[in-house]
């Protein structure tokens, strides 16, 4: 099969005109490490005649040194280039090709298979109208397949031939492909594929890849490169919403101003009226100028200029639309998000949110829940780590102009940038909310809404819940010592570094105790110990509720320590004991209690005419007197690590 158009020989202007008219399709390939992508594209490159000689020359050298098919050729080494990926023979970062046949042109992105760069697979989804996802045949569904396939079906890729590779290792068994095929749509009913279709291969040996395979009489289907040239797209992209997001403005001399820009939907035409975001003004286009000249129609996603019949202000980051047919607008937005970064999402953090060309500053307010790639289910998490995918609430400083990301690409999707290194961190897609009529539920949001409107009975927060938002297993803390041997300051030294990481901590502070829930005890020793049972009973209520209680109380007696570990129970309850020597506390003396208790201002004070029983066998001691407060933070922070009460 020749898939190069025979005018280039006869009448090349002609073959030019032609290859500038002809379709682009944009598609990726995708699966587990080792189910053959790399080794895809070589042979449709190869077998469609795409490769120089000089190329092919090449390519059979390295085969000899790098390849992986005992010295023949290998088709992975077209898109491999890096020398760690010809070393390991992986695929790490995404490689674009592009090609053209006689019907299409082509722009291919192969992307890693490895789950540690899921990322780079998601980046080269961003763009795609279609997915091939490579399944291999001895291996059937895997983890990382059903990881891809949610994410194309998040990106909203509508496309997706699922190739079975490597069939010539299972004896080209169609019973094989029929189980492959089968398991996959179980585990897609719950996902958004509105186009799937199957097709065994060997990328290696090339069956069905351009040509029919003669090993496989059984399979009666379209070829790889036919789909790939007949799939019709012509219905993927937006051509109802008129959206115009302002790049640049061009002024190049007097009596020119354009706005500059990509058109992420729509249709727009000399002399519709439009209207500009957030002035709401209203003007009509006087002129399309392109780089080839006035257009008198201009559509998705072309590149122009416009200028409108009145002068109205109009700058970069305005959106231009039509007056009866606008986006959202607002500042807080739902969103799935596919973190990309080593360092977790921890809500509350403030990001730079890069949405067409706004950029403003974010944060998550919340992360909803984590979805699990295996089994689509939600569950709850306090931060989204490297490749995890979640729905999250972001609010922005300012707002912006939105569709659902499954209404419109373009203005549904935005990505978040670490405001220090300025490195991407996570990509968004905006979810539709229930109300949103004209867009369709994606199945994971449609159980969503299920889950909170047919309920009756309130759901009532779980403990595992609250631990798993919180990242945290709820414990006390109690720092015991004599006055001023820094109980209180560690105490929220600890509260500080554990906010820091995302955690939530409460300090409980005697002092404070005594200002309010305990102000009506007095410092006898009858009154020492209700005080610490009134703080044992509220530091229980702060464990159930998944939160881990810092209280610093000079809780001078073992037995009535004991009581308070009974009633927090002895599994939550750590006694942290800061030592310091009397003379260190008295010279400190934060409250004057040693002086007022020498006068007899007040009743005697532990170490002060009272006796204090050290812990015997604390969970940890710290010695204020020779440690710094920051060293004592962090030895209180490995104590909750060791314990598995934090991560």
């Amino acid at each position: 099969m020749n898939h190069q158009s025979d005018l280039i020989a006869t009448d090349i202007e002609a073959y030019l005109a032609q290859h500038e008219r002809k379709e682009l399709l944009r598609f990726i390939t995708c699966g587990s490490v080792d189910d053959g992508k790399s080794t895809l594209i070589g042979r449709l490159l190869y077998d469609s005649k795409m490769l120089y000689e000089d190329q092919l020359a090449q390519l059979e050298a390295e085969s000899r040194t790098h390849g992986t098919t005992g010295g023949g050729f290998d088709p992975a080494l077209v898109t491999d280039g890096l020398k760690a990926e010809r070393e390991q023979g992986i695929t790490i970062d995404v490689a674009y090709r592009y090609f053209s046949t006689a019907k299409r042109k082509f722009i291919i992105a192969d992307t890693p298979g490895h789950e540690q760069y899921t990322r780079n697979m998601a980046t080269g989804a961003s763009t795609a109208d279609l997915a091939v996802i490579l399944i291999d045949a001895r291996h059937g569904v895997l983890t990382q397949t059903r990881r891809h396939s949610f994410i194309v079906s998040l990106l909203g890729i509508r496309h997706v031939v699922v190739t079975i590779n490597k069939m010539d290792l299972v004896d080209y068994s169609e019973e094989r492909f029929e189980e492959i095929c089968n398991d996959y749509r179980d585990f897609a009913q719950r996902l958004d594929l509105p186009d799937l279709h199957f097709i065994p291969i060997s990328a290696l040996h090339g069956d069905n890849v351009v040509e029919p395979s003669p090993h496989m009489p059984w399979y009666r289907g379209s070829t790889l490169m036919n789909f790939l040239e007949t799939v019709y797209i012509g219905s993927d992209r937006n051509f109802e919403d008129f959206r115009f997001p302002v790049q640049y403005v061009n002024r190049p001399h007097l009596d020119f101003r354009g706005f500059c820009g990509t058109i992420a939907s729509g249709i727009i035409r000399v002399g519709d009226e439009v209207m500009v975001l957030p002035s709401r003004q209203a003007t009509r286009v006087k002129e399309i100028v392109t780089f080839d000249g006035p257009r008198q129609e201009a559509f998705t996603p072309q590149s122009v200029t416009l200028t409108f019949e009145d002068e109205i202000d109009c700058s970069r980051g305005d959106m231009i639309v039509r007056p009866g047919n606008v986006p959202k607008v607002g500042n807080e937005v739902d969103a799935m998000v596919v973190w990309m970064s080593p360092e977790p999402m921890v809500p509350g953090k403030s990001y730079l949110v890069k949405h067409t060309t706004q950029t403003c500053v974010g944060q998550v307010d919340s992360l909803r829940y984590r979805v699990d790639v295996n089994t689509l289910h939600r569950s709850p998490a306090p931060v989204l780590q490297l490749n995890e995918i979640g729905r999250c609430s972001i609010t922005l400083n300012q707002p912006i102009y939105y569709d659902s990301y499954r209404r419109n690409r373009a203005t549904g999707a935005f990505i978040l940038i670490d405001r220090i290194s300025n490195v991407t961190v996570g990509a968004g897609m905006i979810t539709a909310r229930e109300t949103d009529k004209k867009t369709r539920l994606a199945p994971w949001e449609a159980a969503e809404a299920t889950d909170e409107t047919t309920s009756s009975a309130v759901r009532v927060v779980t403990a595992e819940e609250r631990q798993a938002r919180l990242g945290q297993q709820p414990a006390t803390l109690l720092f015991t010592g004599l006055s001023g041997s820094g109980k209180s300051t560690i105490a929220r030294g600890v509260e500080r570094a554990l906010f820091d990481l995302g955690r939530l901590a409460i300090v409980l502070d005697g002092e404070q105790l005594r200002r309010g829930l305990s102000g009506d005890l007095g410092f006898s020793t009858e009154d020492r110990s209700e005080n610490l049972r009134r703080a044992a009973q509220l530091a229980h209520l702060l464990n159930e509720n998944g939160i881990i209680c810092l209280a610093a109380l000079i809780a001078p007696d073992a037995q009535t320590r004991a009581k308070a570990a009974d009633l927090v129970g002895h599994d939550r309850m750590l006694v942290i004991h800061c030592e310091a020597p009397l003379d260190v506390c008295r010279e400190r003396d934060p409250r004057g209690h040693y002086a007022e208790a020498e006068k007899g201002e007040m009743p005697a004070l532990p170490g002060a005419g009272e006796d204090y029983q050290p812990p015997e066998n604390p969970d940890l001691v710290l010695r204020t007197a020779e440690d710094s407060v920051e060293e004592c933070v962090e030895r209180v922070l490995q104590l909750l690590r060791k314990r598995n009460f934090i991560r």
